[in-house]
């Protein structure tokens, strides 16, 4: 089975599935050991780690495509929803990017309906592009991969037009044929509750620590309606505490001693990089099996 077909299946079976946020090989290949089902590659994380910039539409769609083929191999048998934040133009600028997104292993997109450059979600001055051109991006992305690709419709109209507005492209998009849909940063229990119900089909949901939207469990959310919920940010605001507090240290005391119970065995390292198995193969290689 395809890996947009699996997320299909399983979105279909429920329930609401969990996609922690990945922006590297590294933190791939943790969130799938991890056991979760699929994983998310954001925009703002990739942004974050591999250049050390804000979600300011400052990431381009080649940058965006490498990034993506680096977690996408770590991930390995794990579909990865990858961000294509506008598709980076018009409609035919959306068909390059979803292709090379595709090629690049992704099971699933995620096309946003923002004026570029983009910024987050959670970010203020926010702008969106008419209603009509969104759904020609996501036409245009349907007859570009077909059903190669889960693909999922997100409008951040709430912000700067209103929850009603924002549900209605919903319900557009639906119609253009996304997959699933997206409203980016409701600000309450009760907005979740009602884009769940005025919306039908499979829904996104977002949780940002500490951004607009409150932090609620993947079981609330499935029981809400919603289908998947992405934890873009959790694992990168986690590395970035931990990095800047063993950074601190270190610079203070000259030694990692303090730090030791929150650092990775050696052992436990090459465990996760799969060490053993590049032995075993070289040894094979070299002709000294058993």
């Amino acid at each position: 089975m395809r890996p947009a077909d699996r997320i299909r299946a399983a979105v279909t079976r429920g329930p609401a599935i969990s996609a922690p946020g990945v922006f590297d090989a590294l933190s791939a290949t943790l969130a799938a050991q991890a056991g979760f089902e699929v994983l998310f590659a954001s925009g703002y994380g990739i942004a974050a780690a591999r250049f050390g910039l804000p979600d300011f539409g400052l990431v381009t769609a080649s940058e965006m495509r490498d990034s993506a083929r680096l977690v996408c191999a770590a991930a390995g048998s794990v579909p990865v929803i990858v961000d294509a934040d506008t598709g980076y133009g018009n409609a035919l600028n959306v068909q390059r990017t979803v292709r090379e997104l595709r090629d690049a292993g992704a099971a699933r997109v995620l096309l946003e309906d923002q004026v570029w450059p983009k910024r987050c979600g959670h970010m203020s001055g926010k702008q969106v592009i008419a209603t009509s051109e969104h759904v020609a991006k996501l036409r245009a992305a349907r007859d570009a991969v077909g059903d190669e690709l889960y693909l999922i419709a997100r409008t951040d109209a709430r912000a700067p037009l209103g929850l009603d507005a924002a549900i209605e492209r919903a319900l557009a998009y639906l119609e253009a044929g996304a997959d699933a849909t997206f409203v980016e940063a409701p600000r309450s229990v009760e907005e979740l509750g009602e884009i769940a119900r005025r919306v039908p089909g499979a829904k996104l949901a977002n949780m940002l620590e500490r951004g607009l939207t409150p932090i609620l469990g993947v079981d609330e959310l499935g029981a809400l309606g919603y289908a998947l919920v992405a934890h873009p940010l959790t694992a990168l605001y986690a590395a970035a505490q931990v990095m800047r507090e063993v950074f601190a240290n270190l610079r203070a005391e000259g030694s990692s001693r303090r730090d030791l119970e929150r650092i990775l065995p050696w052992d436990e390292w090459n465990r996760v990089i799969g060490l053993e198995s590049y032995y075993a193969a070289e040894k094979r290689y070299r002709g000294e099996e058993g």
